[in-house]
């Protein structure tokens, strides 16, 4: 996992705790797991990424920059980073867990990248998570040449989810955070009984323009 990584930690315990799925919680009472890890990767890799963005599109706003960071942080965008790593194969969870398709499932490898980067956080500070960011997301960011211009996400996601289907994307707002004057919305959209893609913003609505943007990202993708 280190060699994938390209880090070495200092503390192989951190590295452990970042691959124990919450399922050894439940199967092992007591035992400990990555869950806080995983909030603390998502806080990185979001500060990392906004300021790669901010140095790279110095003449884009700040609703642009939200629209290119939400075609790099989601669901889709962090299991494939996580399938990159193999980071299933190393994942600790339970038998029922893993039996039901645990290792190859796109929210818990997601959430294990997120972990993973938390503890690389902890382990070596900024400068070396955000290396071990850059080195799988380069890529992404060099294929972006400019950011997103979608003037409508939502509308747009809506025709071209139902162009194959009479039904519409509904969003849900996932969490809200922080102080009254300052708080983070995160919302996700599904479509049927998928869930497609999550964002953040400020408000509900820009989450769920962030949302939007990741889906459609992950859709076109796709085809």
């Amino acid at each position: 996992m280190e060699e994938a990584l390209g880090y070495k930690f200092r503390q192989p315990e951190l590295l452990r705790l970042a691959l124990t799925h919450p399922s050894v919680t439940h199967e092992a009472g007591g035992a400990e797991d990555n869950q806080r890890l995983e909030f603390l990767g998502d806080a990185v890799l979001q500060l990392c990424l906004t300021r790669e963005l901010y140095d790279r599109f110095p003449d884009a706003d700040e609703g642009t920059l939200t629209k290119g960071r939400a075609r790099l942080v989601n669901q889709t965008s962090l299991a494939e980073r996580a399938i990159q790593l193999n980071l299933g194969e190393h994942l600790l969870m339970s038998r029922g867990e893993e039996a039901n398709g645990g290792r190859q499932r796109p929210s818990i490898l997601a959430d294990a990248y997120e972990s993973v980067i938390g503890a690389i956080f902890l382990d070596g500070g900024p400068d070396h998570a955000c290396a071990a960011i850059l080195r799988l997301f380069d890529p992404l960011l060099d294929n972006l040449n400019q950011l997103p211009k979608v003037e409508n996400p939502k509308g747009a996601l809506q025709e071209l989810l139902q162009a194959n289907s009479i039904e519409a994307p509904r969003y849900e707002v996932i969490s809200a955070s922080g102080p009254d004057h300052d708080r983070d919305f995160e919302c996700a959209v599904w479509h049927g009984n998928k869930e497609l893609a999550r964002g953040v913003g400020k408000s509900k609505k820009a989450a769920e323009v962030a949302a939007a943007t990741a889906a459609l990202e992950a859709l076109r993708t796709k085809q």
